[in-house]
């Protein structure tokens, strides 16, 4: 007997194709899961770059979260747009970028943006933009625990960098950021271990700007993979962003999290060329690949 599909899909002739379908009551599950896991909406810092939907955002508002984490000026601005109140751009903005995260932060003054740096020059345009501007700005150093895709080492040369930004009026040193995307393995307790690993960098670099006297006030860290098990850190905020919607390779790859699929893609045939070929309207044009 062939077990019911959990969705249901209504009124398919109104729909355009490609479309990716919501079910807000599976999120509303996944969300839950999310805050059950880390006991505190306080520790919660969803990022939003796999779904970038305002309605997804509005969700997780209602059930008392206020601080995401996005990888673009336009996702923070969606942040913005929808009342967020702590917004972390998780991606060092540079050139023309520098001077539209100021814009966001002039045009929503009821949130506050901070971003990440990884570099003194950088730090440098920020401080004087800043000044110009007669305002603070929140900066996270960026650390790099093993991804090797931003982020500077957990060093010395790095804790002066830290102690740059600590000792500068025009900002403020939020603390640390760190992504450990690269940790994927299948079995929670190998996934385990390699994430210790890396947390112990965090924890020893925390403790050598403590003893330059430096507050790290915030350590954000992890993506969904690792999420289970920076839940458990009290001194962390966690950033998962795929157990929103969650999908079948996530599902595969790590059995351990019960997350909801809560999504579904729905294409059409616009083509049959041969006897066995068809071709759908679900092209690397129309979605993204993750989806």
């Amino acid at each position: 007997m062939n077990t019911p599909a959990w969705f249901q899909v209504e009124n398919t002739d109104d729909i355009v194709t490609p479309a990716l379908l919501l079910y807000p009551e599976r999120i509303e599950k996944n969300i839950q899961l999310m805050v059950d896991m880390v006991g505190n909406v306080d520790r919660l810092r969803p990022h939003i770059k796999t779904h970038k939907t305002k309605e997804i955002i509005d969700l997780q508002m209602a059930r008392g979260i206020q601080k995401f984490k996005c990888a673009t000026i336009a996702e923070a601005e969606l942040l913005g747009q929808c009342g967020a109140k702590d917004i972390l751009l998780a991606l060092q903005p540079v050139g023309a970028n520098i001077g539209r995260f100021f814009e966001l932060i002039a045009q929503f003054p009821n949130s506050t943006f901070s971003t990440i740096v990884d570099n003194a020059g950088i730090i440098t345009t920020i401080s004087e933009m800043a000044s110009s501007k007669k305002i603070t700005v929140p900066l996270f150093i960026d650390l790099n625990t093993g991804m090797n895709r931003t982020g500077a080492a957990p060093n010395q040369d790095t804790a002066d960098l830290c102690q740059l930004i600590s000792k500068n009026s025009n900002l403020i040193f939020r603390g640390i950021h760190a992504y450990d995307g690269h940790i994927r393995n299948t079995d929670i307790k190998d996934r385990k271990r390699v994430c210790d690993a890396a947390f112990d960098l965090v924890s020893d670099f925390k403790t050598t700007l403590e003893k330059k006297g430096i507050t790290v006030a915030t350590i954000v860290m992890g993506g969904s993979p690792t999420f289970p098990i920076h839940a458990q850190r009290k001194d962390v905020e966690t950033s998962p962003g795929t157990t929103l919607l969650w999908d079948e390779r996530y599902g595969t790859s790590f059995p351990d999290m019960k997350f909801f699929h809560a999504a579904v893609l729905l294409t059409r045939v616009i083509s049959k060329p041969s006897s066995n070929v068809i071709c759908l309207d679900l092209g690397h044009k129309s979605i993204a690949p993750e989806m």
